[in-house]
C-alpha cells in the first residue's frame, strides 16, 4: 500500500530524507528483529528500552521507512511524530483496510467482569445467528479456531491484522477486551466501536497508574461518545455514573448528540434503564427476571454469584441495545456453562466443592468469597497468592479480605515472576495476621493445593484464587506449565486411585 494513503489519518506529521507519495508499504512492525519487506517501522518509547536505538537493524532488517519521534541520523525516510503510538493503530488500520468500518464491535471494561461478559454476550450473539469473534485474557476465537495472546488487548498491528483475518471469515460481530494499559497507550486508536460496555471500577494495576485517579482516567477514555456511541454503564458504580455525566455534558454542547449517542444504564440496587430481580440463588448458579428498558427475560444463570448477575445484565443489555432478541438473550444467557477460570465449578471431593477462579484484585477476592460463604454447608478455605512485580499495596489488602471472608487460608505463589515468593506472601500475611491466625504458608503452588485438598471434609467450599484459566506459572523470566483446574484433577485422581488400592 502507499505510504501517502497510510498517512492520511495522521496529523501534523512531518517528512524527513525523502517522498512519500511514490513509496509502496508491504509490511509493518515495531520489532526491529523483525524481517521485513518494503516494511515500515515504528520507533516506539517503551518502560524499559527505547526502539529509536535499534533503527539500523530495523532497516536492515528491511524497513524502508521509519515512524519516529525524533529526527534520526540515518539516511532513510522518516515520518516524524509527536507520539508514535497514538498512530501505529491508525497506520494499522488504514494497511489493513479499515477492518472496523465492516465489522460491529463492543468493547468492555472494568477492572472485573471483563472476560466473563464478552463470552456472555458472544453466546447472546451466536443465539442470534450472528458469526462472533472474541479478543481477550483467554485468547482469540473465531471460526471454530482459538489462539492464544500473552495481552489482554494485543498490540496495534496485530490487532488490525486480528480484525482484517476475522473478517475473511465473515465475522459480523467481535467482542473485545479493552485493558486500562490498551487504552492508556492508545492501542484501540483506529478501531470504531459500535457500542462499550463498563463493569466496575475497583483498585488495580497501581504498580503502573500510581494513584487511582490516574487508572480511572485511562478507563474514561473508551467512552468519549465519538468512540462510543452506545454506552452501556453499571449505575451501581461510582465511576458508571462519571462516566453518564460526562457524556451528558458533551450532549448538552451537541444540539446533534441525542441523535448519535445513547448512554445505557444497568444495575441491581439503583433506578436503572435495565436491571435484574433474582428468583432463585445457589451454588451453581441464578434464575433472573432481566428489565430491559420494560421488556422481560426469563434466564437460568449457570454462573455463581451476584457479580455474574451484574455481568449477565450488562450482556443483555448492550444486546438489546444493538437490536438483537429478548428470545436470543434468554437463549444465550441460559446455554452458557461457564467461563474458563471464572469461579469455574473443578470438582467435588470428600464431599467438599472446589473452585478456580481469576480474583486477583481485594474487590474480586471478596465478591467471590462472599458469594461462595452464602452457599457454603462447612468451612470456607482460600487458597490464592499475588502476582510479582505488580501491586504491593493490594497484597495486605487481599490478606485481611481471606482472613476475615474465608476460615481458613493457605497462601501461596501466584507468579512471582522476577520477586522472591516468600517476599510476596509475606506482604499478604501483614495484612492476614491483623484479623486471623487461621492459615499456612506453602510457597509451592502444587504442594499447597495438595495439602488444601487433603485438608477437606464433608460441607466446605475451597477456593483457588489468583490464576483463573491461566495455564502457566511466570518464574524469573520463564514460563512454566501450569493451569489450577488440571493440576486439582491430576492431584484428585492420584489420591483416589491410592484410596483405591487401599
Amino acid at each position: 500500500m502507499r505510504l501517502v494513503e497510510l498517512l492520511e489519518e495522521v496529523e501534523n506529521a512531518s517528512i524527513i530524507e525523502g517522498n512519500v507519495s511514490d513509496v509502496e508499504i508491504l509490511s509493518l512492525s515495531a520489532d526491529s528483529r523483525q524481517k521485513m519487506h518494503n516494511g515500515l517501522f515504528f520507533c516506539v518509547k517503551g518502560e524499559n528500552t527505547d526502539s529509536h536505538k535499534y533503527v539500523n537493524e530495523a532497516v536492515r532488517n528491511g524497513a524502508i521507512a521509519i515512524v519516529t519521534e525524533r529526527k534520526l541520523d540515518i539516511n532513510v525516510l522518516q515520518i516524524l511524530v509527536e507520539d508514535t503510538r497514538k498512530v501505529i493503530g491508525l497506520i494499522s488500520a488504514a494497511f489493513y483496510g479499515y477492518p472496523s468500518k465492516r465489522l460491529k464491535i463492543i468493547g468492555v471494561t472494568g477492572t472485573n467482569g471483563k472476560t466473563t461478559t464478552t463470552y456472555l454476550l458472544a453466546s447472546i450473539l451466536e443465539k442470534a445467528n450472528k458469526k462472533v469473534g472474541i479478543i481477550g485474557t483467554l485468547g482469540i476465537v473465531y471460526a471454530n479456531q482459538k489462539f492464544p495472546t500473552d495481552l489482554t488487548t494485543p498490540d496495534p498491528i496485530f490487532l488490525q491484522k486480528t480484525l482484517a483475518e476475522m473478517l475473511a471469515f465473515c465475522v459480523e460481530y467481535v467482542v473485545m477486551e479493552v485493558s486500562a494499559h490498551a487504552l492508556h497507550y492508545y492501542k484501540i486508536n483506529g478501531i470504531e466501536f459500535s457500542a462499550c460496555i463498563f463493569t466496575n471500577f475497583t483498585q488495580d494495576h497501581l504498580d503502573f497508574f500510581q494513584t487511582m485517579q490516574r487508572y480511572k482516567q485511562a478507563k474514561m477514555r473508551l467512552f468519549t461518545c465519538e468512540r462510543a456511541p452506545i454506552a452501556i454503564l453499571n449505575g451501581d458504580d461510582e465511576m458508571g455514573r462519571e462516566i453518564g455525566i460526562m457524556r451528558a455534558e458533551k450532549m448538552l454542547g451537541d444540539c446533534h448528540a441525542e441523535r448519535n449517542y445513547k448512554t445505557i444504564y444497568y444495575g441491581l440496587n439503583t433506578p436503572t434503564d435495565a436491571f435484574a430481580v433474582i428468583t432463585e440463588e445457589g451454588l451453581y448458579g441464578s434464575e433472573c427476571i432481566l428489565n430491559i428498558n420494560d421488556e422481560l427475560c426469563r434466564i437460568k444463570l449457570s454462573l455463581t454469584g451476584k457479580h455474574n448477575v451484574y455481568n449477565a445484565l450488562s450482556a443483555a443489555t448492550c444486546a438489546r441495545a444493538l437490536g438483537i432478541s429478548a428470545y436470543a438473550i434468554e437463549q444465550g444467557l441460559t446455554a452458557i456453562e461457564g467461563v474458563k477460570g471464572r469461579l469455574e465449578k473443578v470438582s467435588v471431593y470428600q464431599g467438599a466443592h472446589i473452585y478456580v477462579d481469576f480474583a486477583h484484585t481485594p474487590d474480586g477476592l471478596e465478591k467471590s468469597l462472599e458469594t461462595l460463604r452464602v452457599h457454603c454447608k462447612g468451612r470456607l478455605i482460600c487458597v490464592f497468592g499475588c502476582g510479582g512485580n505488580r501491586d504491593k499495596t493490594k497484597r495486605p489488602l487481599m490478606g485481611k479480605i481471606a482472613a476475615k471472608k474465608s476460615d481458613f487460608a493457605i497462601l501461596t505463589s501466584d507468579n512471582p515472576r522476577y520477586e522472591d515468593p516468600l517476599d510476596i506472601i509475606s506482604d499478604i500475611e501483614r495484612g492476614y495476621r491483623r484479623f486471623s491466625v487461621k492459615y499456612v504458608v506453602i510457597p509451592d503452588r502444587k504442594k499447597a493445593l495438595d495439602y488444601a485438598l487433603d485438608f477437606l471434609r464433608t460441607g466446605d467450599v475451597m477456593l483457588v484464587a489468583g490464576k483463573g484459566g491461566e495455564d502457566y506459572q511466570e518464574i524469573m523470566g520463564i514460563k512454566y506449565a501450569f493451569d489450577d483446574h488440571d493440576i486439582i484433577e491430576k492431584l484428585l485422581s492420584k489420591k483416589e486411585k491410592s484410596m483405591f488400592l487401599k
